[in-house]
């Protein structure tokens, strides 16, 4: 089995250049589990040295995007986790994947409709363009079930969308549309649901015909951008500059 296979509840498919996720469990909303996150750890991992790999698309199968992690399903069984597993746990698995997705240096544009709860906005999140349906909900679920936000919602909320607004959401629990989101820069693009595969396709025909070395140098650039100084993002700049005017992409343009 390759990492391109499809698994229970994944289907992956490579189609000339372009790397298409999706999840499949309409039944619950298309919440994670433990093996959906492994899987998708091996796609993005071996996605980021495939030279054929254009661009990797992620959606959910049927109304919903993503409806978080599948807690119930985990809990379901005899043995219950002991004290201090999620603990254990989260650095190997979504905390893992989420920060994956937001710096493999091949673009990674999602396509959302329905619900994006919990870890469900942050793959959204971490996305690098993210085209929603203008009545899609994008919420943090946490602290009404009692919990505490993970995945990095903590971490990326505020630097999306503002400090105010993060805390309505992460406190207050406020579900934000689509339309919403776009207005408050947490997502590239709202539009109706009809236009919403052809919104998508059209970024990802761009990112897909563009230069993807400098694509994937100027993705690292943003992402080590948050942590680094001035005068170090300068130094990036200049290593990416030298490394991108040695590609094709640059010989042609």
């Amino acid at each position: 089995m390759t990492a391109y296979d499809s698994a229970t509840h994944l289907r992956i498919a490579l189609d000339g250049g372009v790397l298409g996720i999706t999840l499949d469990k309409p039944k619950k909303r298309n919440a994670l589990d433990d093996d959906m996150v492994e899987h998708l750890l091996g796609v993005l991992t071996d996605a980021e040295r495939d030279e054929t790999v254009r661009v990797i698309t992620i959606e959910g199968e049927g109304e919903h995007f993503c409806s978080g992690f599948d807690i119930v399903g985990r809990n379901a069984g005899e043995d219950r986790p002991r004290i201090g597993s999620i603990q254990r746990r989260l650095p190997s698995q979504t905390h893992r994947l989420v920060p994956l997705l937001a710096t493999v240096q091949t673009p990674v544009v999602a396509k959302v409709r329905g619900w994006a709860a919990g870890i469900g906005l942050h793959l959204v999140l971490a996305c690098d363009f993210a085209v929603v349906a203008d009545d899609a909900r994008l919420w943090e679920p946490f602290l009404a079930r009692g919990f505490t936000p993970d995945s990095g919602g903590t971490w990326m909320l505020p630097r999306r969308i503002g400090e105010a607004r993060a805390r309505e959401m992460l406190l207050l629990n406020r579900v934000v549309t689509g339309a919403e989101g776009a207005e408050w820069g947490m997502v590239h693009r709202a539009v109706p649901g009809a236009d919403l595969d052809a919104a998508t396709a059209e970024v990802v025909e761009v990112l897909g015909n563009g230069p993807t070395v400098s694509i994937g140098l100027t993705k690292w650039m943003l992402a080590a951008g948050g942590s680094h100084t001035f005068q170090e993002a300068l130094r990036n700049e200049a290593l990416a500059m030298e490394l991108s005017s040695r590609s094709e992409d640059f010989k042609e343009g």
